[in-house]
């Protein structure tokens, strides 16, 4: 009875953020993509900035906007935009085939350019697994030319982005006393803000306003980038961010399944299978690493992954 909150919160966030990609190629054949990535993230800041408010939550003060800025780029208007342009060339359902990446690409960010972990053997043959994953998930032998390859650079671009996020949201945002609340309800607003100077110079607002427009950008906005917040802030702290983090597991099949019901998209057999070996390879680095880990190491790990959990995002 204690658990069951939780797991039905669980179910609603993979489903939310699963639904994301679906929603991205609806509004895609009437929107702008630029103008997609600033309408969810000014409708996702403006839910977290009345909940912040209800909850008396203080945003931040001083010099730490400057690491939130960053963040707002990495984690929120970088990815954002480059999904929303993206889906504009392949299908919903390899969109979010090329989330599952993300932790792929952070364990690379990690080993490489933060240098946070060591490049234990088991690491690396994890990270030639993954990257085997991914040349099964483009399927090299299909041909990459046309529209499909700058697609999937881009697709690839955003899981990039959230690749170099997420280690920087822990270095300098994981242990502030701000709520998480607060905290994402500040990033998306810097997010909003660098989206809105920008986008006049990339495309005209040409919105098409109707019923399937509308209900498409409120459950990116509200839903994606603010429920989603509140849904994940209250998993990891009923939870652990461990739990938390299998949701990464759950969300391409979300994707994949409502792009092939409801788009009607076509699925090659290489793409599950990709985002398949990817993933299993992640899971065998994370679970490696923790059975080998002391155990001063497993619980500082732990709250550092449950302080950073709040900033995620899709």
């Amino acid at each position: 009875m204690d658990t069951s909150p939780w797991r039905a919160q669980f179910v609603a966030l993979a489903a939310v953020w699963g639904s994301s990609f679906l929603c991205i190629k609806v509004l895609g054949h009437h929107w702008p993509p630029i103008y997609i990535a600033l309408g969810r993230i000014t409708l996702g800041a403006v839910f977290l900035l009345a909940i912040a408010a209800v909850r008396r939550a203080a945003l931040p003060r001083g010099r730490i906007w400057g690491h939130i800025a960053v963040n707002a780029i990495l984690m929120n208007a970088g990815p954002f935009t480059l999904y929303a342009y993206g889906e504009t060339k392949v299908s919903s359902v390899l969109a979010g085939l090329w989330n599952a990446t993300t932790p792929l690409i952070t364990l690379v960010v990690l080993l490489t350019v933060m240098r946070d972990e060591r490049p234990s053997r088991r690491k690396l043959a994890a990270l030639a697994a993954g990257f085997a994953g991914v040349a099964i998930l483009i399927g090299p032998w299909r041909g990459l030319g046309g529209n499909a390859l700058i697609g999937d650079l881009e697709c690839l671009g955003a899981a990039l982005c959230y690749g170099f996020g997420g280690p920087y949201t822990r270095r300098f945002l994981s242990r502030r006393p701000e709520s998480g609340i607060a905290l994402a309800a500040a990033q998306l607003s810097v997010a909003a803000l660098v989206l809105a100077v920008i986008a006049p110079f990339i495309a005209s607002p040409s919105l098409t306003i109707s019923s399937e427009t509308v209900a498409a950008v409120l459950m990116l906005g509200i839903f994606c980038s603010g429920v989603a917040y509140v849904l994940m802030y209250a998993i990891v702290r009923a939870a652990g961010a461990q739990t938390f983090s299998t949701v990464t597991y759950v969300i391409p099949i979300v994707s994949t399944a409502l792009g092939v019901v409801v788009l009607g998209e076509p699925l090659a057999w290489n793409q599950p299978v990709g985002a398949v070996v990817v993933l299993a390879a992640m899971a065998y680095s994370s679970r490696s690493a923790a059975a080998h880990a002391p155990v001063s190491a497993r619980v500082n790990a732990a709250r550092n992954s449950a302080a950073a959990a709040p900033y995620r995002t899709r």
